[in-house]
């Protein structure tokens, strides 16, 4: 599937790298437009079972047990593939698979950001949440659970 993926004529057809412009949703809604205004889109990893060669096993074991790919996934609001990266073993963080797509063939407009979480660095292009700050509903009083 992995390769079906990132090859011809799925890629090309059904992946559009980012042009910056923010959805009208967005702009419409009073509620996102001052938070969101320059946000393009999110950006997140996830792990494909995968089963390598035996001897190339150790390498694509993950922090979760099992034997992997890490994959990188950006998507617009409107949950269009923006951009993708397979290949890299599951024990690879998600650090590191950002950093080299970012090497690669991966930009973010000038002035624009994807959302990630805080398995993402810090980057210009990128906003994450705080590192070891908690951020839950309960704590907003958005539910009964205390």
């Amino acid at each position: 599937m992995l390769v079906i993926f990132t090859s011809d004529p799925f890629y090309p057809k059904y992946i559009c790298f980012p042009d910056g412009s923010v959805p009208c949703k967005f702009q419409k809604n009073p509620k996102w437009w001052p938070f969101f205004k320059d946000a393009i889109g999110a950006i997140d990893g996830s792990h494909i079972h995968v089963t390598p060669k035996a001897i190339e096993c150790p390498v694509y074991f993950n922090r979760k047990g099992f034997v992997s790919q890490n994959c990188l996934f950006a998507c617009d609001f409107d949950l269009n593939f923006m951009y993708m990266l397979t290949g890299w073993e599951g024990s690879a963080t998600d650090a590191h698979v950002y950093e080299d797509a970012c090497s690669f063939n991966f930009y973010t407009p000038a002035g624009k950001y994807f959302l990630g979480d805080t398995g993402y660095p810090l980057h210009p292009g990128l906003l994450v949440p705080y590192q070891s700050v908690h951020y839950h509903l309960a704590e907003w009083g958005c539910t009964n659970a205390r």
